[in-house]
């Protein structure tokens, strides 16, 4: 595998576990890249869902990025220091959590 250099490398978390990713990445393209599959749960079934369509029409890319969630993850340019989280169930009206 490719080793990033430290100058395009950023670094982020997803559920509290340290990751990197490149600079122009998006957080679903980082998250894929990292080996995350699953980065939401349906609110009906609790299903596992992860990014699919990339272009912000199928939402299964939902996260939770800083505290705020309903982000889709393939629209979100990725930045250094992010804390992204998985979305479970439906996004909580006062931001806190999904």
């Amino acid at each position: 595998m490719h080793e990033l250099k430290a100058a395009e490398a950023l670094g982020f978390t997803f559920d509290g576990r340290a990751l990197t990713a490149r600079t122009g990445d998006t957080v679903a393209a980082a998250l894929l890249a990292n080996g995350v599959q699953a980065c939401r749960q349906t609110p009906v079934s609790g299903a596992a869902r992860g990014p699919y369509c990339m272009m912000g029409v199928c939402f299964e890319c939902l996260v939770v990025i800083d505290g705020v969630g309903n982000r889709q993850g393939c629209l979100v340019p990725l930045r250094d220091g992010m804390r992204i989280e998985t979305q479970t169930g439906r996004r909580h009206p006062d931001g806190a959590k999904s």
